[in-house]
């Protein structure tokens, strides 16, 4: 097996996928800014898309599922960034800060 034959291989995307998802997961736990634990998630939808469209690639017989449930993803992905970074900045001007710990007031 060349290096230059990986693209063909179904594995080579899921591990891809599990490392991004692992990365992602790691993000949220060991972050301690909202920010972080935004981009953390973004991992986290990038390898849900990539398990898609490797899926679609590989096995599904229509070739236009994997690639309509990555589109949803990056839709949700966006709306998920828009709405977090304003829910961030609202917490910044209120607290002056965006670290986690700072913010007991939320807990209720």
């Amino acid at each position: 097996m060349s290096i230059l034959n990986l693209h063909n291989y179904l594995n080579t995307y899921l591990v891809l996928a599990a490392l991004l998802f692992a990365m992602g997961v790691y993000g949220m736990v060991s972050r301690r800014t909202l920010v972080g634990m935004l981009i953390s998630a973004e991992l986290i939808l990038a390898a849900a898309s990539i398990n898609f469209m490797a899926f679609n690639r590989f096995t599904a017989p229509d070739p236009t599922v994997g690639q309509i449930f990555a589109l949803f993803i990056m839709a949700i992905a966006a709306a998920e960034a828009a709405i977090g970074l304003s829910i961030t900045i609202a917490v910044y001007r209120n607290y002056k800060s965006v670290d986690i710990e700072d913010i007991v007031d939320l807990k209720g």
